[in-house]
């Protein structure tokens, strides 16, 4: 599972003068953290071409929660979809801090994708490994315990935005309790619980907006479906996993 595209962004992977071409075609659009940027079922087909910041993708859940699907970075290309086949939104899409973008209108979008067969294929591209990515997803929800999802999430978030210091990794990106919990399907309670034991353990650290990974390799073996981390020190009573 994954809340990353693979390989390089729409953008970055469009020639120079392709991605000059389509920035120039819109305007420019900042978001504030907490902005809705698209919504889900909305009908609207612009483009929004993400200059710099995170946004969290989410869809809307049968019990009124959301479960996040993705993060989207610099050169991704976010509401591609519903610009491509003219269908309703299939997913919010929220700004996790400022975000800069350039909107580009849905007419506009497909007809640079027209006139540049690569493009269209990079798209397609991205469009199906979105797909079969949510595929693994589903069997990660499916299969996978609270604490092996919670790590999976954390050793993924960790490679991608984390830096090292001499505490360990440490994740500055701003995803509270209650987005960590969206982005493995769990209760909010369910996540503070592993939290604590893999304080308790020594594996984890947290702080206002940060969480520091203190054992990556142990939270690696954790995600491949280990139980529980191993007992340090003193034997503790830990919190049941869900």
């Amino acid at each position: 599972m994954s809340l990353f595209g693979g390989g390089r962004s729409f953008l970055d992977a469009l020639t120079p003068q392709d991605r000059a071409t389509l920035t120039a075609l819109g305007a420019p659009r900042v978001y504030a953290s907490g902005d809705v940027m698209i919504e889900e079922r909305d009908t609207s087909t612009f483009v929004l071409l993400v200059l710099s910041g995170w946004a969290v993708v989410s869809v809307g859940t049968d019990r009124g929660g959301r479960l996040i699907l993705a993060l989207r970075g610099a050169g991704e290309v976010v509401g591609d979809l519903a610009a491509v086949d003219r269908g309703p939104r299939s997913a919010t899409v929220t700004a996790l801090g400022q975000v800069r973008t350039v909107a580009v209108s849905g007419e506009r979008f497909r007809s640079f994708l027209a006139a540049r067969p690569q493009a269209t294929a990079l798209i397609m591209r991205q469009l199906t490994a979105r797909l079969r990515s949510s595929d693994v997803e589903r069997r990660s929800l499916a299969s996978g315990s609270v604490l092996q999802r919670l790590a999976a999430r954390l050793v993924e978030l960790g490679g991608r935005v984390g830096r090292t210091d001499g505490d360990g990794t440490v994740i500055d990106l701003p995803l509270p309790q209650h987005d960590l919990a969206a982005a493995i399907g769990a209760t909010r309670e369910a996540v503070a619980k592993v939290l604590r034991l893999l304080r308790e353990q020594g594996v984890v650290r947290t702080a206002h907006r940060r969480l520091i990974v203190t054992d990556m390799d142990l939270l690696r073996l954790l995600a491949q479906g280990r139980e529980q981390p191993p007992q340090r020190g003193p034997a503790k009573k830990s919190p049941p996993l869900v």
